[in-house]
C-alpha cells in the first residue's frame, strides 16, 4: 500500500474516532472553518479521504489539531512515531552525564571552534578504525602517530595528518 492510501486510512480512522461522519463535505466544512489560508475544495477533501492525495504540512497540522491527533501520527502512522521515539530514547540512554556535558559545551562553541573540535573527533575516530582494522607491527606502532599542524595563513584550524613518522626509529 502506498503512503497516500495509508494516510487516507488514518484520516478516516481519526474522523471516526472523533465522532465525525466519513463524508468529504464534512471534512471540507470542518477544515475550512479552522484554516485561514486558501480554502480546501470538496474535491481535495474527497482525495484526502480516498487516499489519493496528502495535504501540505500546514493543512495537515490543521487537520491534526481538529481531530486531536499528533500530526506525525496522521501523516506517517503510529509505527513511524514509535520507531522515532525508540531511536531517540536509545540515544538518550547511551549518552551519560559527562558526555552530555561535553555535547553541551560543543553546542555552545563558536563555529570556528566547532570545526576544530569536529576535525579532532573525526581524526581520533579514524585513527581508532585504522588501528583496529589494520594492526601495526611493533616497529610501525612506535612510528605511527596522529600529527596536527595549523592551516596556512594562521587561521588556527587543525588539520589531521595520518602516517608514519618521518624519522627513523632505532630498535634497541
Amino acid at each position: 500500500m502506498d503512503h497516500k492510501a495509508e494516510f487516507g486510512e488514518r484520516l478516516r480512522a481519526a474522523m471516526t474516532h472523533a465522532g465525525y461522519a466519513l463524508r468529504s463535505i464534512v471534512l471540507e466544512r470542518e477544515f475550512n472553518c479552522r484554516y485561514w489560508g486558501r480554502s480546501a475544495t470538496l474535491q481535495a477533501a474527497r482525495r484526502w479521504l480516498r487516499g489519493e492525495a496528502i495535504p501540505a504540512q500546514e493543512k495537515l497540522q490543521v487537520l491534526a489539531d481538529w481531530l486531536r491527533i499528533e500530526p506525525q501520527v496522521l501523516r506517517f502512522g503510529e509505527h513511524a512515531v514509535l520507531s522515532a521515539r525508540a531511536k531517540q530514547k536509545s540515544w538518550e540512554d547511551a549518552v551519560t552525564g559527562p558526555e552530555r556535558e561535553v555535547l553541551q559545551a560543543f553546542i555552545n562553541l563558536p563555529a570556528p571552534q566547532k570545526k576544530v573540535a569536529r576535525e579532532v573527533i573525526l581524526a581520533l575516530a579514524l585513527a581508532r578504525v585504522v588501528r583496529v582494522n589494520r594492526p601495526l607491527c611493533p616497529a610501525q606502532a612506535a612510528q605511527h602517530f596522529l600529527y596536527f599542524f595549523p592551516e596556512p595563513q594562521g587561521q588556527g584550524s587543525l588539520r589531521p595528518i595520518f602516517g608514519l613518522a618521518r624519522t627513523n626509529v632505532v630498535e634497541s
